[in-house]
């Protein structure tokens, strides 16, 4: 089954249930107030946050939970967060809104803005990753 394409951040809330609308509006409340600069759109079919063009945090609806991931979360120093894949990201992963430490939370996208790897241009270095700051 071919995920459902979404114009727009809002559109991709509006498909959710209500439980995982609230926990997905909390999230963009708290990343679009903690990384202002960052460019927020719909890519692979979910809402990602980009500082300079560079992938930092986004979520998308699994079957069980709403995944907020970090592209480069493994590098983290705070806790909290759950490799996932077999590059450098992290995941926390959320079927509550009441589970959101919005402190936490603020606390790893600060280091998403400090710690960042190069995955922007992965494909050109054949799947090489560099790390940027």
């Amino acid at each position: 089954m071919k995920a459902p394409r979404f114009e727009s951040i809002e559109a991709y809330h509006g498909a959710q249930s209500k439980a995982d609308r609230t926990i997905c509006d909390t999230l963009r409340h708290v990343i679009d107030d903690a990384l202002p600069e960052a460019e927020s759109k719909i890519w692979h079919a979910h809402p990602v946050w980009f500082l300079d063009g560079n992938p930092v945090t986004g979520y998308s609806k699994l079957k069980s939970c709403v995944r907020l991931l970090f592209w480069s979360g493994q590098s983290f120093e705070t806790p909290g967060l759950k490799p996932e894949g077999t590059f450098k990201a992290a995941e926390a992963r959320y079927t509550a809104p009441e589970q959101i430490d919005e402190d936490l939370l603020r606390r790893w996208l600060a280091e998403a803005r400090t710690v960042q790897w190069d995955y922007r241009n992965l494909i050109r270095r054949k799947g090489r990753l560099e790390r940027l700051v």
